[in-house]
């Protein structure tokens, strides 16, 4: 896949069940549904993601990096633009490692469709659950001018033979999304993959460099 591509897939991630949604609900397509995978729920400090939500996806990648070079990735938020293309900006809103209460806003392009014309689209993380190297879980909305999607985001980071087991889990509700489940669902598993492709890539790339990482 390009990265152009990509990239407009990642942008499309909130946006395209939204604009399905504001066309009146548009049928669900045939084979669009994700198979979902049979294990339990991701959890943080015992919290995990909306189990009412109908939008969910999980997925795993083994990263072959030191702990602390993905943990410190995955954390240093303000730097998400450096290494996530889809990712326009991202401000911490509070100091310091990231910590329970921790707040982060972040923006992500938004594509022409039929729910809004606002260039962007607003995103507001509220860190609920965090054990240092080993899980975070963040909750919040993602807005544009009458578009609203709630999310439950849930990351666990698992130090395995030759690197990092990290595992993602995300629920999305909002009656944009809920308007089309499969193609949401769709979008959703594109944009949670695409993220850890570009985790681990970068990662990877700082575990190779001499010196510490």
């Amino acid at each position: 896949m390009s990265a152009t591509r990509a990239t407009g897939i990642r942008a499309a991630l909130l946006t395209v069940p939204l604009a399905l949604g504001l066309l009146g609900g548009a049928a669900e397509p045939a084979g669009a549904a994700t198979t979902q995978r049979p294990d339990s729920p991701l959890t943080c400090q015992g919290a995990g993601v909306d189990p009412d939500a109908r939008v969910r996806y999980r997925t795993e990648t083994v990263v072959h990096a030191p702990l602390r070079t993905v943990w410190r990735l995955q954390t240093d938020v303000a730097r998400w633009p450096d290494w996530q293309a889809p990712v326009r900006s991202a401000e911490r809103l509070d100091h310091g490692p990231l910590h329970r209460g921790s707040v982060f806003h972040w923006t992500t392009p938004l594509p022409p469709n039929p729910a809004s014309t606002d260039p962007v689209l607003e995103i507001t993380s509220t860190v609920r659950q965090l054990s240092p190297g080993s899980c975070i879980r963040w909750t919040g909305p993602a807005v544009a001018t009458g578009l609203r999607i709630d999310g439950v985001h849930v990351w666990t980071f698992t130090e395995v033979d030759g690197g990092v087991l990290v595992r993602t889990e995300e629920t999305h509700t909002g009656p944009q999304v809920d308007a089309n489940v499969p193609a949401a669902t769709d979008i959703l598993r594109q944009g949670l993959e695409g993220w850890l492709h570009d985790l681990k890539a970068t990662a990877e790339a700082r575990a190779a460099q001499p010196g510490p990482n």
